[in-house]
């Protein structure tokens, strides 16, 4: 089994910051992309940023400039630097991993029990 737990959500104020983690471990051959993905009540979930296997990464629109993900040298580990933080960023934060369990590199993708943001004076 691959669990994820996500930590470092919370509330705070806009313009405020905060950093989010997640950490795979278990039964992992290969992790290849990771990412952010959100819902907020009402709405569907939406990526927020992903990074693959070789570094790259993209970003919603939404959040360019202001959040920025990275992962550990060990890439077991990524997170998310959230900077300006507005209303509109309040939602639940959920993080993935793909995971190869071995050789095979047959994929799987994992989610994070999800970690809730709020952002409000």
């Amino acid at each position: 089994q691959v669990q994820l737990v996500e930590s470092g959500g919370g509330l705070v104020q806009p313009g405020g910051s905060l950093r989010l983690s997640c950490a795979a471990s278990g039964s992992i051959f290969r992790i290849g992309g990771m990412g952010w993905y959100r819902q907020a009540p009402g709405n569907q979930r939406e990526l927020v940023a992903v990074i693959n296997s070789g570094g790259s990464i993209s970003y919603a629109d939404s959040v360019k400039g202001r959040f920025t993900i990275s992962r550990d040298n060990a890439k077991t580990t990524v997170y998310l630097q959230m900077n300006s933080l507005k209303p509109e960023d309040a939602a639940v934060y959920y993080c993935n991993v793909d995971v190869a369990k071995d050789i095979s590199l047959i994929w799987t993708r994992y989610w994070g029990q999800g970690t809730q943001v709020t952002v409000a004076s």
